[in-house]
């Protein structure tokens, strides 16, 4: 993914090319005879020019809903179209889901274009500071970023108000540091729009343009747009999801497991991915096809998305690549050893938010833990290889013993009986939280998987890791009670992660560790 600073314009510079006082010979007065031998290619130009001026008017007076690029785009197979950030389009053909195929009014190409990359000319959508469906979490997350200053703002959809939009700042102060205050945007029954009733507008813009040039009640003047980062494609392009074993370069491998390798790839000679080849006899390349037709419509911003499969062994996995690796080494030996408590709770947060997604979609994960988290830039977390675990079928994994399988991490009921549920990746979720504050450290010190059982059927429990505040622990053994059914869900883990630092813990003052 990208970043780019969405109110950037570029300005078209003007030059003009003034008539020197000397002609061809030298001589003064004497000008150049013109040439007239390209007269043609410039009136061919001329013509194509005045074609697609003429077919952008046609659409326009037609009723044609156009639509304009929100970013760059360069193509990934024959079939795509390029295209710049403001070109403007006919659609040709929407009905195929996540790319459409498109006509460039600007360049006159037709060919796929991906969707999530463009919107109606002249709506909200179209505007920079239009985020669409961003909960308040995620907007602070991207307001906080590195580079946003204070009075950075987005305008997003109200979670709680149908209709209405939230208006989100970046602010400072002496008490809170940085931060983000929200606004309610309502909408009057004649159309219009306002934060405090005397002060209404006809449109969002002209509220934007308001309290842009001055702050008027706002904890801040709007400065600027706040940074964008480009969206991934749903899919590599149009009509990708088996594609060849010659189409993927491996490029450099970033890890080994019992059951497959992880590469860092390259598709089609142009598109990052991240590749897992899976060892042969892992799993049924049938029964891996049917359960990846049900993964890849599990669409959320915290999971990795699925891209694309290779379904002959040995089997490839397709998906986004995520620049910092798994949250378990990110936190043993990379950036995340210097992690203090808020970013380690905003990072579970996340966890918890993807895993929410999962289980709103009657979805189990079956083996969740921060080896299967990956990290990318500005500490964004996204769940991995969800589903996968219930189709290894390696003899010592399926008797759920032995080094292979994860028993510190299983809830008791599913490694003693099978009994996988979204309750038992809560329970593993309370395990992917020591591992959070202990930055790494493998759950249950000094023990084997043999002990762990035991001991936790005898109803053993992980004592509070070193600095970690009474109340995560509160959770984490919430997270681990006996009966399935007693264990929070996830929705309600995202609630108290994302407010935990408002309505737990508003004293918390960092220490040496956390």
């Amino acid at each position: 993914m990208g970043c780019v600073q969405c109110k950037d314009k570029e300005a078209a510079k003007l030059t003009e090319d003034r008539d020197t006082s000397f002609g061809v010979t030298g001589v003064t007065g004497v000008t150049a005879i013109p040439n007239y031998n390209n007269f043609h290619v410039c009136f061919k130009l001329f013509l194509i020019f005045m074609m697609l001026m003429s077919l952008s008017l046609f659409f326009s007076l037609s009723g044609v809903t156009l639509f304009v690029a929100l970013y760059d785009y360069e193509a990934r197979t024959e079939d795509d179209l390029s295209f710049r950030k403001g070109e403007k389009f006919q659609i040709i053909n929407s009905t195929e889901g996540d790319w459409w195929d498109a006509r460039s009014l600007t360049t006159g190409g037709t060919g796929y274009i991906p969707s999530n990359y463009v919107a109606p000319v002249d709506s909200i959508q179209a505007e920079d500071w239009y985020f669409g469906k961003l909960g308040r979490k995620d907007a602070e997350r991207q307001l906080l970023s590195t580079g946003n200053p204070r009075g950075t703002y987005l305008i997003r959809e109200s979670e709680t108000t149908k209709g209405a939009f939230s208006l989100s700042i970046r602010d400072w102060d002496d008490v809170k540091g940085d931060h983000v205050k929200h606004y309610k945007i309502r909408k009057l029954d004649s159309g219009g729009y306002y934060i405090t009733t005397r002060a209404q507008f006809e449109t969002l813009q002209q509220l934007v343009q308001h309290y842009t040039e001055s702050g008027d009640g706002l904890c801040f003047q709007l400065t600027g747009v706040c940074m964008v980062y480009i969206p991934d494609t749903v899919g590599l392009s149009h009509d990708s999801w088996e594609v060849a074993r010659e189409s993927l370069m491996l490029d450099r491998k970033l890890g080994a497991g019992c059951f497959a390798d992880v590469w860092c790839g390259t598709w089609n000679g142009n598109t990052k991915v991240a590749v897992k080849t899976l060892k042969p006899g892992t799993m049924s390349p049938e029964s891996f096809l049917e359960e990846a037709q049900i993964m890849k419509k599990l669409r959320h911003d915290k999971l990795v998305q699925l891209y694309a499969v290779v379904s002959e062994e040995p089997i490839y996995i397709v998906t986004e690549y995520m620049g910092k690796g798994s949250l378990l080494d990110f936190l043993k030996d990379g950036e995340g050893r210097a992690l203090k408590l808020p970013n380690l709770v905003d990072m579970a947060a996340q966890v918890a938010a993807g895993m929410a997604y999962i289980e709103r979609m009657n979805y189990i994960h079956r083996d969740l833990r921060s080896a299967n988290i990956l990290v990318g830039d500005n500490l964004v977390c996204k769940i991995a290889d969800f589903g996968l675990a219930r189709l290894i079928e390696d003899n010592e994994y399926t008797a759920r013993q032995g080094a292979k399988f994860p028993i510190k991490w299983t809830a008791p009921e599913a490694a003693l009986y099978g009994k996988f549920t979204i309750k038992s990746d809560v329970w593993s979720f309370g395990i992917l939280l020591t591992e959070l504050v202990t930055k790494g450290r493998v759950p249950y010190p000094g023990m084997n998987n043999r002990e762990v059982l035991e001991q936790v059927e005898r109803g053993y429990r992980m004592p509070s890791p070193q600095d970690c505040p009474s109340s995560l622990h509160e959770l984490m053994v919430q997270c681990w009670k006996k009966e399935a059914e007693e264990r929070p869900t996830f929705e309600y883990l995202q609630a108290f992660l994302e407010d935990y630092f408002t309505a737990t813990e508003p004293q918390y003052q960092p220490g040496d560790n956390l």
